[in-house]
């Protein structure tokens, strides 16, 4: 189930090239050897500044339950929940709550409930985005998102998504009512799960919070927007296409693992449309993930070996004062 999104997303690479001609595909290639890396590297300090900004945010979130993890963690804790998203959807989410756990004492529980808030204040961050984007060119969305999707479809998965939260109601109050140790326990991490997602709700800084996932998503927007001047093809692109590509370049994310394969060609389609060539268009959407991914994977690999060492110094500086 976790590999599926991972062998889709190399399939729709593969796939994407394998129709390219010979002549695009040494068009691509060379888009890459004379983009203008000094804006692909401001992008990318954009992002890095974006999981600063997520690290910080996440202290104000765990303040309210009696927690306050180190920051270098905490930034650290970032970077390797997208290294391991990269290989199994969302499992990057638990091991940073595993991460906290470890090193900072925070419980399990507790830590995936702030991570799950942070979630949801991410998924009405982009659901402003989307709206900003319906409203600048509604058709130009619909085309890419729902090119394929009947009323009907549509109706269901609405359904589906109401009845959700009702049923997930329904069956914690019916596990809440058992005397089986293993059910106790499972709602008492619910219950701990659900205190993490309410510390939104209780958090004394709410401004700083609210700044932070501003300055988050800004950042998001504003790394997109310096790609645009990587390749001199696409240099005066309109902010509609920005907004636009912006948009469908985040919900790709959700498809595969780490938008793979996806990210590059629902790029493209969209710059496409707003009038720019196909080859310039799909290069910018193969150089902008490829070194988003990049960032990524360095990002994270630190993290993973630098944690542990940090801790361990820190512990013996402990000891010795």
């Amino acid at each position: 189930m976790y590999t599926i999104p991972l062998i889709a997303g190399v399939f729709l690479v593969w796939y994407s090239l394998a129709i390219l001609t010979e002549e695009e595909k040494y068009a691509i290639k060379n888009s890459f050897k004379t983009a203008n890396y000094f804006w692909i590297g401001c992008a990318l300090f954009m992002g890095f500044l974006s999981n600063l900004s997520r690290a910080y945010r996440f202290r104000f979130m765990l303040e309210p339950l009696g927690y306050m993890p180190n920051f270098l963690n905490s930034t650290m804790a970032v970077f390797s929940t997208y290294l391991v998203n990269l290989i199994i959807p969302r499992s990057g989410e638990v091991l940073r709550a595993g991460l906290h756990k470890k090193y900072d004492e925070i419980p399990l529980n507790k830590a995936l409930g702030v991570i799950v808030a942070e979630r949801i204040s991410d998924v009405l961050m982009l659901l402003i985005f989307i709206a900003i984007a319906f409203s600048l060119q509604a058709p130009v969305i619909e085309s890419i998102l729902f090119k394929n999707s009947t009323p009907t479809s549509i109706a269901l998965k609405l359904l589906i998504l109401i009845a959700c939260p009702f049923l997930i109601v329904k069956l914690y109050r019916y596990f809440k009512k058992s005397n089986n140790a293993t059910v106790k326990k499972i709602v008492l991490f619910i219950q701990g799960l659900g205190l993490g997602i309410m510390s939104i709700f209780k958090m004394k800084k709410k401004w700083p919070f609210l700044i932070h996932t501003l300055i988050i998503w800004a950042l998001y927007f504003i790394m997109f927007y310096l790609g645009t001047y990587s390749l001199k093809e696409i240099e005066g692109i309109t902010l509609d296409a920005v907004v636009v590509g912006f948009v469908v370049g985040a919900l790709s994310m959700t498809i595969t693992n780490g938008g793979l394969g996806v990210y590059p060609v629902l790029v493209a389609l969209v710059l496409t449309k707003f009038g720019q060539e196909k080859v310039a268009a799909l290069a910018f959407g193969w150089i902008l993930w490829t070194c988003q991914t990049l960032l990524v994977i360095v990002g994270g690999c630190l993290s993973m070996v630098l944690m542990p060492i940090y801790n361990d110094w820190l512990k013996k500086k402990e000891s010795k004062g």
